[in-house]
């Protein structure tokens, strides 16, 4: 039970693939709620694009989950859906995979965010 004016625990949500998945769970970040619904996916090959963005509108309508980990290449097949969310919680943060490294250019929230701040505000 929360306290009022104290922050309620937020979750971490992952979608990515097997070895991303297995590592974020063995640091802890692992969940199941009483409703038996999972704070992670895990995106295999055979895995529909439609699934993955099913699991992505659950996880931003929880309000338990703060932050949102996909790796980066999975985040290409829902880019759409990605770029339509605005919100700052919970925060959608694109991450290597251990196949692929992570690209910068592609990463619409980092595009986002360079857009809202110049050079020189950081001198």
């Amino acid at each position: 039970m929360t306290r009022v004016g104290q922050p309620k625990d937020s979750l971490v949500a992952i979608i990515g693939d097997e070895d991303t998945c297995t590592g974020f769970m063995l640091g802890g970040i692992g969940h199941i709620n009483q409703k038996r619904e999972t704070n992670f996916l895990v995106v295999t090959k055979d895995t529909p694009a439609s699934h993955i963005e099913d699991t992505f509108r659950a996880f931003l309508k929880r309000d338990d989950i703060g932050i949102i980990l996909i790796n980066q290449n999975i985040a290409e097949d829902i880019r759409a859906l990605i770029d339509t969310h605005v919100e700052a919680i919970p925060a959608v943060l694109e991450i290597p995979s251990k196949e692929l490294p992570y690209d910068p250019a592609k990463d619409s929230i980092l595009r986002r965010a360079r857009g809202m701040f110049s050079a020189e505000e950081f001198r």
